[in-house]
């Protein structure tokens, strides 16, 4: 497993497993961020990323994006 924000531009991953405390865990799923989803990295700029999921696009942080694993 690799943090989200390693993850390759364009290429189609599926989250594996989420770290963080319960609220950010249910913040993350609020969003569609959930294991099992698929999720794609459209742009990346100092560890601060955007990702296509369930067909929105969502920002998340370095810090955010650290704890999502795929």
């Amino acid at each position: 497993m690799m943090p989200l924000k390693l993850a390759k531009l364009g290429e189609i991953n599926y989250i594996r497993k989420i770290s963080g405390k319960d609220e950010v865990r249910q913040r993350l799923a609020e969003l569609g961020l959930v294991v099992g989803e698929e999720v794609t990295v459209v742009s990346e700029i100092c560890g601060n990323i955007i990702v296509s999921v369930k067909g929105s696009r969502i920002a998340l942080d370095d810090g955010m994006a650290g704890r999502i694993m795929v």
